[in-house]
């Protein structure tokens, strides 16, 4: 049983929750382990659905062997099957099991169809407006969760969904001056407009709701971006927010999917090791700068002089991303295969990774601890420690 708190619980789609969402993170961050350990504490736990074959032996060896397009959607389709089901199993039945779908990539429709084919309890979108989400879920029971940074946004995917006759079942207000991956805003500059602050966005949010004649129970806002402490998590829930979304803080837990060296490079970050820039997206993104990312924007202006306008083949040849810089020859997006270098992060290669992060401190410091202990401290305020596991440890 989960200690007590004084939060009141997250309820999406009739489910109570715990009010501290896990973010998803690609490429295989947050697959299998790390969402079924949040869901079986009573949480939302989400797996990130874009190339999670390299989780797989099988599906690597078979994608070596045939390295086509249709080979490769395959293999991370099926892939993206097996671990919604790992999760489930790892679940016990308890929280909730997310799919994060990014509407930037390419096959996003077949990865929300499979999604739900398999047994997800969320599909959670982000990374580009999901005005045509209910349209893709309409023949499943699930609960759809937009990503979006400030009100406009928010209030256009709102007013569109209730066109269809539906409801987004919470929607998870992220702030780009704070979070880690790709950003919610179109160029570096915007990052800190006063539009994105928590409080504002809550306040005009509600605002919103009343106008239109819901309740604010009937649409969960769930915040995101530098929540890293309990008393973050009590000023966001203060504020009017019904939970909070965490990231970095998960990803580094002892539960994580990915490599020890990936959750050390994100702990061991200082605040001068994280960079923001543009990424292959054409998004803003934030990430540590480590060996390549170090290489990559020192000389960022001459590879956009030289091949910034020049179409290339897919270096990978599964074409992820509906508008690719390196690809499509987008001059003002980034230029270098962010498949390559997020699955390199995955496996803890320090030399040629990508390593998203937020910006923020992390909870327990550099220390590696369990999707528990970081669920405590933050709806607590203490945490045992790793060791003894007694006494407490208490982060303010």
């Amino acid at each position: 049983m989960f200690p007590a708190h004084s939060f009141p619980p997250l309820v999406i789609r009739g489910r109570s929750l715990l009010p501290v969402v896990q973010g998803g993170m690609g490429v295989g961050i947050s697959a299998h382990r790390l969402a079924g350990s949040v869901a079986r504490e009573g949480a939302l736990g989400t797996i990130a659905s874009i190339d999670l074959r390299h989780h797989h032996a099988d599906l690597v060896d078979a994608c070596r062997a045939h390295p086509d397009r249709e080979t490769l959607e395959r293999a991370n389709l099926t892939a993206l099957a097996r671990e919604i089901r790992a999760a489930r199993v790892l679940s016990e039945g308890r929280g909730m099991i997310a799919v994060n779908v990014m509407k930037a990539v390419s096959a996003h429709a077949d990865y929300v169809r499979v999604a739900c084919e398999n047994g997800a309890d969320a599909i959670v979108m982000g990374a580009g407006l999901p005005l045509d989400l209910p349209d893709m879920t309409h023949a499943f029971d699930v609960a759809l969760i937009p990503i979006l940074s400030d009100s406009r946004g928010a209030t256009l995917v709102l007013k569109k969904w209730m066109k269809k006759g539906r409801l987004p079942d919470a929607i998870v207000i992220e702030h780009p001056a704070h979070a880690g991956g790709h950003l919610g805003v179109t160029n570096l500059a915007e990052m800190h407009d006063g539009r994105f602050e928590f409080a504002r966005v809550l306040d005009e949010m509600h605002a919103v709701f009343a106008s239109l004649g819901l309740s604010r129970d009937e649409v969960p806002l769930i915040v995101a971006g530098g929540i890293n402490s309990h008393d973050a998590v009590r000023t966001c829930l203060a504020a009017g927010a019904s939970g909070v979304q965490l990231g970095t803080p998960f990803a580094v837990t002892e539960e994580g999917d990915a490599h020890p060296d990936f959750k050390r490079v994100l702990a061991e970050a200082t605040p001068e090791d994280i960079v923001e820039f543009v990424s292959v997206t054409g998004l803003p993104a934030r990430a540590v700068r480590t060996p390549w990312l170090t290489r990559y924007l020192r000389h960022e202006e001459r590879i956009r002089t030289k091949i910034g306008a020049l179409r290339q083949a897919c270096p990978t040849a599964l074409e992820c991303l509906s508008a690719c810089g390196l690809r499509d020859g987008i001059e003002k997006f980034g230029h270098f295969c962010i498949d390559t270098r997020l699955a390199a992060a995955l496996r803890g290669d320090i030399a040629n990774g990508l390593f998203f992060r937020g910006r923020e401190a992390l909870p327990f410091g550099h220390a590696i601890r369990s999707v528990r202990d970081l669920l405590e401290l933050l709806l607590t305020g203490t945490a045992r420690p790793a060791a003894a596991r007694h006494g407490a440890f208490s982060l303010r």
